[in-house]
């Protein structure tokens, strides 16, 4: 996996500037980064504040360990599965 340049509290930073008034562009070349980039991170980040975001993160770790019991589970159930269907 790609490592970003920028934490999510220094996107967070780069965000609240933008919204004080200062230009996006001005913004962009400052921190080296692309409009695209800058208007992603609106899309995903805007109106989020360090609670949202930790409350964001927490619910991603419990969906990704949620979503790794239930594959073991459904492994589990399709060994059982094969192990039934065989003929003793």
């Amino acid at each position: 996996m790609k490592k970003q340049r920028y934490t999510e509290n220094q996107i967070m930073q780069i965000l609240k500037q933008a919204e004080g008034g200062i230009p996006v562009a001005d913004l962009c070349r400052e921190y080296r980064m692309s409009n695209t980039s800058f208007y992603k991170w609106r899309s995903k980040y805007g109106g989020m504040d360090a609670d949202l975001l930790s409350e964001m993160k927490a619910m991603a770790e419990e969906n990704k360990r949620l979503k790794r019991m239930y594959a073991e589970s459904q492994m589990q159930n399709e060994l059982l599965k094969e192990a039934l269907e065989k003929k003793w």
